[in-house]
């Protein structure tokens, strides 16, 4: 891939598995002269074996010669504390209304996951991060 001359960088979220070249990947990919459907099939054979239809996002470098690569994230903090408390979405008002409490083993097992894709140096700075996410979706955190 050396020598390459990277003409965009799309960042895209699909779900894992099932992802279509309907919006937002064919738009966001057609401009660039990239196959919407070659990369719908790659991502979903990478994906596979996630849980179908688990938020991913997704970073795809273009090159000049409309071939590219792509790197698989992990899944957004919001996304895995709702799967983990079995919710459907957060609170309208978090500071009022609370939807749920989360327990410290759930928010450790989250930041391991989140720890690659995380601004932090080591886990515990990454507990405070997902527990601010949680609180800001109304969630409260265990002490």
């Amino acid at each position: 891939m050396a020598g390459k001359k990277v003409t965009a960088v799309i960042k895209l979220q699909c779900p894992a598995g099932s992802a279509t070249p309907a919006p937002p990947v064919g738009p966001a990919l057609g401009p660039h002269g990239v196959s919407a459907p070659k990369f719908v099939q790659e991502f979903n054979d990478r994906t596979r074996k996630m849980e179908k239809g688990l938020i991913i996002p997704v970073i795809i470098t273009v090159y000049q010669d409309k071939s590219y690569t792509f790197i698989l994230k992990t899944p957004p903090a919001a996304v895995l504390i709702k799967k983990a408390m079995k919710l459907d979405k957060g609170s309208s008002n978090p500071l009022r209304d609370k939807v749920g409490k989360i327990t410290k083993k759930d928010l450790e097992e989250i930041a391991k996951e989140k720890l690659p894709d995380l601004n932090a140096n080591d886990l515990e700075a990454a507990k405070k991060i997902i527990a601010g996410t949680a609180r800001s979706m109304g969630v409260e955190v265990e002490q």
